[in-house]
């Protein structure tokens, strides 16, 4: 049976990927060794890591000014470098969830956070706004996609203080204006390798501006210095990434993948709010296109584990929601398939017919 992958994090990968991986651990560019034994600092792996950037930055379109680094300590420890490299007196955070007020926790250990909206009132079923950011904060930051609670903040916005985002979930799934930035980082287990690579986009004329001493591994400019090859980087997440980025460009760049996301989405959206047994959890102009989160309908209820159980017959892998929201959840990710998301459908409108 054909299994359909939904997993939230680490997460389904494009077949180009795992196959080229695959082979690379078998034989490395005609090494005659394996992948995982090679020196990162081999002239082979040296042109893997460089081609990597620089795929990063073309498919993005990064200016110049900026640096791509791959790093390991996954988001959680950018939620610590961040405000120690750029916090300087006070930065700015929003609260939309989880991994946001995980981000808040560390920045309060170097200087001053201001909350500007929490949306934890209504636990983070929608993104706040109409809020104020204070203009003499160094930084806003903020997480563009809530994959626990399935909010998503699709636009960057328009402010006069520079912005931080955790992209992790939702890199290269829309373009995005990376000169608003200072920083953008994520774990990229989710649209871009197995879970041990963290990538981070910096622009390189915002640091060397806090007061304090920064430890050398925590230092941005320690690994834009080095190309990210100051200590041993994670070899096998990288070449992923690499043929990931490759795959992102024969399918025809990012606006390509913004297309095919959308539309996934838009079709589960689309059942979700017509099936009498579910309802979503997210207002309907804050859902995710990374994560599609829903719950039974309260006269259903009783029905949670049995769709559960008669999913996993029909090969769906992956749908239960997190413990914090419940129900189920649908990860949507660049390497997903359509055939996948209709196989969902088709099971919901089954089970549907049977109650």
């Amino acid at each position: 049976m054909k299994k359909h992958n939904f997993y939230a994090g680490p997460s389904i990968l494009s077949e180009y990927t795992i196959k080229n991986t695959a082979a690379a651990v078998e034989n490395f560019a005609g090494m005659g060794l394996s992948l995982l034994e090679i020196s990162h600092r081999s002239k082979e792996f040296v042109a893997v890591n460089d081609e990597a950037q620089a795929l990063f930055k073309e498919l993005l379109e990064i200016p110049a000014g900026y640096e791509v680094l791959f790093l390991g300590g996954g988001a959680s420890l950018q939620f610590c470098m961040v405000p120690f490299n750029l916090l300087n007196k006070k930065a700015s955070y929003l609260d939309t969830g989880t991994w946001a007020s995980k981000a808040i926790k560390e920045a309060k250990l170097f200087g001053e956070v201001n909350v500007v909206a929490s949306s934890k009132d209504k636990n983070y079923t929608y993104v706040p706004k109409g809020y104020t950011v204070p203009e003499d904060s160094d930084y806003f930051h903020f997480t563009s996609n809530n994959t626990i609670y399935g909010s998503e903040l699709r636009q960057d916005p328009d402010l006069k203080v520079r912005l931080v985002a955790d992209m992790s979930s939702d890199i290269f799934s829309r373009p995005v204006d990376v000169s608003k930035y200072d920083l953008i980082y994520g774990g990229a287990q989710k649209n871009l390798a197995p879970a041990g690579l963290t990538w981070v986009i910096v622009r390189m004329d915002a640091l060397g501006h806090v007061d304090r001493q920064i430890p050398t591994m925590l230092n941005y400019k320690t690994h834009a210095e080095k190309e990210s090859m100051f200590n041993t980087p994670p070899v096998l997440p990288i070449y992923s990434a690499l043929q990931t980025l490759q795959w992102y460009k024969q399918q025809g760049g990012i606006k390509a993948m913004q297309k095919k996301d959308e539309e996934n989405a838009a079709i589960l959206y689309d059942e979700v709010d017509r099936n009498k047994l579910f309802h979503g959890t997210v207002a309907t102009e804050d859902r995710s296109i990374m994560n599609v989160c829903f719950v039974m309908n309260d006269e259903y209820k009783e029905l949670e584990d049995e769709f559960s159980k008669f999913a996993s017959a029909a090969g769906m892998v992956g749908i239960k929601g997190h413990r914090s929201v419940g129900g189920f959840r649908a990860s949507l990710y660049n390497a997903m398939p359509k055939s996948s998301v209709e196989a969902l459908i088709a099971c919901m409108k089954d089970f549907e017919r049977q109650h």
